[in-house]
């Protein structure tokens, strides 16, 4: 495998005559994405005969010998922190966390330090190869602040690819658990409603029925708590802002402790001691988890599967409820 940055010199075989330029180098180097080639070229890092091709959909011929010069990676804007992780996997091309709450994925207004960004700068330091030219850990997905789990991420422009076709694909097994109030009816079932955001408040998202983009969410029902809520297991098809929020409460089950789709229904705990009154009452997020998380390997092909247990405050709350 070619280093990350230094200058790479490639020839044009017999069977890659007549090739885009830069699916050519792509192809030819197998570990940086299209993305990343493609402004390389733009920028005068290809040479042929030392001159330099700027042109990305030049079709190649045989025997040309192509210069690729891979400039260092920048260092990125947000600044590495010692933060500990619960690092689940890693190899040089990806790293799995389980992610806690009230940790934000990625820096931004209001939230600009203590990120897993600024975790993961730290933590992988010089093993991040450069995402795009900058070294800067690969965000596929996101999980909501006050989500706990599983979250993949790639320290490679090629995993970063890979992964990225994996989502958009739906080839990612996800699976969540959810503390909703009530005891859910039917006991299984599909959620297909589109979610945009909702135009009388644009910091919500809601169901819309025209517009929006598609999302699907299986749920079964796992664990019923005396009626007063129940814990679910959801699958995402998709991966859309809140979905599984969102999806539960168009169809009348709200997460427990949810402070954006749901109002507290505590009328539902009367009839529980008031210890366990206290416990439900003062917990301080959504009850959602992202437990498993499976996907093949964008480089190595191998199929991996992960399982995170619950967090002991989701925990603390199935006892509560459990009455």
């Amino acid at each position: 495998m070619p280093s990350p940055e230094g200058t790479h010199q490639v020839e044009v075989s017999e069977d890659a005559v007549g090739k885009r330029l830069d699916r050519f180098l792509t192809d030819a180097l197998g570990t940086f994405s299209r993305n990343r080639i493609r402004p390389l070229i733009k920028t005068g890092q290809v040479l042929r005969e030392g001159e330099a091709i700027t042109d990305a959909a030049r079709r190649v011929r045989a025997g040309e010998i192509y210069q690729l010069t891979i400039p260092p990676a920048t260092e990125p804007d947000p600044e590495p922190e010692d933060i500990l992780l619960d690092i689940v996997f890693e190899d040089q091309y990806l790293i799995v966390v389980n992610k806690p709450a009230p940790m934000v994925v990625h820096p931004a207004a209001g939230n600009w330090t203590g990120t897993l960004v600024n975790a993961l700068l730290h933590h992988c330091g010089d093993s991040l190869s450069g995402i795009g030219g900058v070294k800067r850990p690969g965000i596929v997905h996101r999980i909501d602040k006050e989500t706990s789990g599983l979250i993949v991420v790639a320290k490679t422009d090629i995993a970063h690819q890979g992964l990225a076709a994996l989502f958009e694909s739906h080839d990612i097994e996800r699976m969540y658990k959810a503390v909703a109030w009530g005891r859910v009816y039917p006991a299984s079932g599909n959620i297909d409603k589109n979610i945009g955001r909702d135009p009388h408040n644009r910091k919500r998202m809601t169901t819309l029925e025209n517009g929006g983009k598609t999302a699907y969410t299986h749920y079964e029902l796992e664990e019923n708590f005396n009626d007063i809520a129940c814990l679910l297991q959801c699958r995402l098809k998709t991966g859309r802002t809140h979905q599984i929020r969102v999806h539960l409460a168009h169809i009348g089950y709200p997460l427990v402790g949810d402070p954006v789709y749901t109002r507290p229904k505590l009328s539902r705990t009367k009839s529980l001691p008031e210890s366990r009154q206290n416990t439900i009452r003062k917990f301080p997020r959504q009850a959602l988890h992202a437990q498993t998380l499976g996907f093949v390997h964008p480089v190595t092909d191998k199929p991996l599967k992960f399982v995170a247990e619950l967090p002991n405050d989701m925990k603390r709350l199935i006892t509560a409820l459990k009455g």
